[in-house]
């Protein structure tokens, strides 16, 4: 029996087994869960609480729900007048993947960070110097069948070695790889091991190398506090909330960066274990934090990880229909949507990523600070990347040239000019003044990759690095 499937009767035998305690009334209230001893799920301050941790490193790995885990860490850290690490101007919006990342990648006017959280290859000792003591690492990953099903018709135009492929066939490159596959072109972490690739290893070491794979997994498992599992997205949040002492409406989302059916494959068990024996590191990463995720929430308690997703998927539905007008959001596909700052990239004209537009009458429905959350909720990667690249550029002027004007006084009136460098926040604190709204018009595009940055921004990148948008 699965993992998931034992949790699914777990859950059904406590429900039943709590509401027959409760005097046979089969209600399915939350309230009935308040005996069973699960941690509280708290939506506004109270005493005694741990502050929120602050400072996140994410590696957002390729087709793994990243783009919507992304999502969050940015509107934390907006709400909570954080810092997000972001690419210089030459790097796009990835921090020049597929190069190894170095801090010379950053863009001075997002440094130091709280939260990085683009797109890079992992550097452990890079990231350890730029980002705080405390920084708490985490990452997702994915099923490796279903995850290189999307890689090879996401990237089916940037890939030499998917684009060799006659009739753009997953079945005959899995027939034969090796004909296809060329370790050395620059997009071939694309066509193997891309979960080794984005985690700093080596995406080519054999399969019979079994040593190398259990040292690698054990890398992984020592430097990540957290590995999510898109399949159990939510489940992963619930660990993920314990984790950094945030509140439930911290890890609200809507899924980003989705494919259309029509671009879909369906796979036969033969073809994904082909794909499991092609990309073997990767299914060694994934069965193992699988297993790793079911075993951490079993120590959480299986019974209150199903409350804490209850709570979290009916607070979702409410957040819908205060932003939409309706619980499930329609999906649209870019030529459709009208806001131009919320039509997602699209990788090709045979792969259509679908995306949202808010409603014409949200602006007399809602504040605009409801506004801004709803807009940002559903922003995408590029667009939001830009806005955030944008404001804290402004905000770094704004204090240097508080900074300036401080040195510049006689020395008995000068004060302390900027906060500490890592203040952490308290559940106590009241938001901040929304960011500039980019509804306004930020003159982004997407039917070619928008550049992202600010003029002057200058940095030794070297030989050009990838450009391809990623999820």
């Amino acid at each position: 029996m699965s993992l998931k499937k034992i949790f699914l009767f777990i859950v059904a035998i406590s429900t039943v087994s709590l509401l027959l305690h409760q005097g046979g009334h089969w209600n399915w209230s939350m309230q009935a869960f308040k005996d069973i001893g699960c941690p509280s799920l708290r939506s506004h301050p109270a005493p005694g609480l741990k502050p929120k941790h602050t400072n996140v490193a994410f590696l957002k790995t390729h087709k793994t729900a990243s783009s919507t885990m992304q999502n969050i860490l940015f509107r934390f850290a907006e709400s909570n007048n954080l810092t997000v690490a972001l690419p210089v101007m030459p790097c796009g919006h990835q921090f020049c993947y597929p190069r190894t990342f170095v801090s010379h990648f950053v863009h001075h006017h997002t440094l130091p960070p709280n939260i990085v959280t683009n797109h890079m290859r992992f550097n452990k000792a890079e990231l350890r110097r730029m980002m705080p003591n405390d920084t708490i690492y985490i990452t997702i990953l994915r099923e490796p069948g279903s995850m290189f099903e999307s890689l090879f018709g996401y990237y089916t135009q940037y890939c030499q070695s998917f684009k060799r492929v006659p009739n753009n066939s997953l079945e005959a490159f899995l027939e034969e790889p090796e004909r296809y596959y060329r370790a050395a072109e620059q997009d071939s972490m694309y066509a193997r091991n891309t979960l080794t690739f984005d985690l700093g290893g080596d995406k080519d070491r054999p399969a019979k190398d079994v040593e190398y794979a259990q040292e690698f997994v054990a890398q992984v498992e020592h430097m990540f506090s957290l590995v999510m599992i898109s399949e159990h997205f939510d489940e992963s949040l619930v660990l993920l909330r314990h984790l950094l002492s945030w509140d439930l409406e911290d890890i609200l989302y809507v899924k980003l960066n989705m494919r259309t059916s029509s671009s879909k494959r369906s796979l036969t068990p033969g073809l994904s274990e082909k794909i499991r024996a092609w990309n073997s590191l990767d299914a060694q990463l994934y069965d193992h934090f699988n297993a790793s995720l079911w075993r951490q929430l079993s120590v959480l308690g299986l019974a209150c990880v199903a409350r804490e997703v209850l709570h979290l998927q009916q607070a979702q539905e409410r957040l819908m229909k205060s932003c939409f007008g309706v619980q499930t959001p329609l999906l649209r596909s870019a030529g459709q949507i009208k806001n131009k700052d919320l039509r997602p990239w699209q990788p090709s004209g045979k792969v259509g990523i679908v995306g949202y537009d808010l409603p014409n009458n949200v602006s007399q429905r809602l504040s605009s600070q409801e506004q801004d959350l709803c807009l940002k909720l559903v922003m995408p990667e590029l667009q939001y990347t830009k806005v955030l690249l944008s404001s804290q550029s402004q905000r770094y002027r704004r204090s240097y040239q508080h900074r300036t004007t401080q040195l510049s006084r006689p020395f008995h009136q000068t004060v302390r000019a900027t906060p500490p460098r890592n203040p952490q926040v308290q559940r106590s604190q009241p938001p901040p003044n929304a960011a500039p709204n980019p509804a306004s018009g930020t003159g982004s595009t997407t039917t070619s990759k928008p550049a992202v940055g600010t003029q002057g921004a200058t940095a030794k990148i070297g030989p050009k690095s990838s450009q391809t948008p990623a999820s």
